[in-house]
């Protein structure tokens, strides 16, 4: 498997959750090249960002540069199955060498999630290589039975009900960064996203209501406009922001166990990109997605796709409160052209009374995709079904 981050932690993330279930799940010796194990090392802190090659979870993990993949014993040494994470390609040295192997080494581009209706009649086919005799299969992550499926690790629900049920665990997670657990009265959210100019106006929502919300706030690039708000340049972990009725906790960078505790730990959770998008579903907690920005806004279209599935079955009046927080929160206003403008502060408090009804279809859609096959899962069968053909 190789990938290249290029920017923020989702590529690394969800090549890391697919690594580790492909040896959890028997499909093989897994190698992952990775051209930034810094990345790595925050989400799994086992990493150690300084080897050029280790072993963690069951999964050989080299530093990806050209030079080292060209050298020996990498030369010529393909694997049966060469896994590039969102379309990052393969080097040019190791391309050829899956060409010329016999059997054929088998070329999988692991493509972007997405929910809209073309995923799943493009999955799974084939593209010729320009110049290699080799074909590359896209596989897409999807929502569908006809597309390859999510990311779920064996043991994930016991988990998760778990932490529920233990009150201790929850009080240890929260004294673990420096907070007493929150008041059993309290709304808890966790916030994740990318630079937001919605989150001036859901800061204040929170701050004028009636209710305690607190806001868990890990680093990243929503950070700095949230500490401008309370007036702060500069904060630590550890450190809480008060205003009327609203605490924002500012919590350290968590490796994907603990994120996931803390997606289990809040009554909402805002997400961004695609890893933390995916957990939080698993979560059966309600959610509002940062999608990331696309040219053109082709991000909308992605969007507003995974609302349709999502909403599916929902009562009209909640659906369209949470598409309004959900279109304000991304930007998608009036001036972009998007027929309502309502801002992130409107948004929320429009929201309010379909809470309980959105929180109990949180958990009927998780539900629904438990019947979805694990991504690692149908992954390694379609290779194998391949590769079985191609042998024989």
């Amino acid at each position: 498997m190789f990938c290249r981050v290029v920017d923020n932690y989702g590529d690394a993330a969800v090549c890391w959750r697919l690594a580790r279930e492909l040896v959890a799940r028997g499909a093989g010796a897994v190698r992952l090249w990775i051209d930034a194990p810094e990345v790595l090392h925050s989400l799994c802190p086992a990493v150690d960002v300084q080897a050029a090659r280790q072993q963690v979870e069951g999964v050989e993990i080299l530093r990806w540069d050209d030079a080292a993949i060209g050298t020996a014993p990498w030369r010529g040494a393909s694997a049966d199955i060469a896994v590039e994470g969102f379309g990052c390609g393969l080097p040019e040295t190791y391309a050829e060498a899956m060409a010329v192997r016999r059997p054929k080494s088998l070329w999988i581009t692991l493509e972007y999630l997405s929910a809209e209706p073309w995923v799943a009649s493009h999955h799974g086919l084939p593209s010729p290589h320009p110049r290699l005799p080799l074909a590359r299969y896209f596989f897409f992550p999807g929502f569908v039975a006809a597309s390859g499926g999510l990311i779920r690790e064996a043991g994930l629900d016991a988990r998760r009900d778990a932490f529920l049920a233990d009150p201790q665990a929850r009080n240890l997670f929260w004294q673990a960064r420096g907070f007493a657990a929150p008041a059993p009265d309290a709304f808890s959210v966790s916030l994740f996203g990318y630079e937001n100019a919605g989150v001036n106006g859901l800061l204040n929502a929170w701050s004028v209501g009636t209710e305690l919300v607190i806001a868990a706030l890990p680093p990243g690039r929503l950070r700095p406009q949230v500490l401008a708000h309370f007036g702060r340049a500069a904060a630590r972990d550890g450190d809480a922001l008060k205003r009327g009725s609203l605490e924002v906790r500012l919590v350290p960078f968590l490796p994907q166990s603990d994120y996931d505790e803390l997606l289990w730990a809040c009554d909402w959770n805002f997400v961004r990109g695609e890893d933390s998008f995916v957990r939080a579903q698993w979560a059966a907690r309600p959610l509002v997605w940062h999608i990331y920005p696309q040219a053109g806004q082709a991000h909308r279209a992605k969007l507003d796709a995974f609302l349709d599935h999502w909403c599916a079955g929902l009562a009209a009046e909640p659906a369209a409160a949470l598409r309004r927080l959900w279109h304000a929160w991304n930007g998608m206003d009036a001036a972009l052209g998007c027929e309502d403008g309502v801002g992130c502060d409107a948004a929320w408090v429009a929201l309010a009374p379909h809470r309980p009804a959105l929180a109990s279809h949180a958990r009927k859609w998780k539900k629904e995709l438990d019947f979805a096959r694990n991504l690692a899962e149908k992954l390694a069968q379609f290779c194998a079904d391949r590769l079985e053909s191609s042998a024989a």
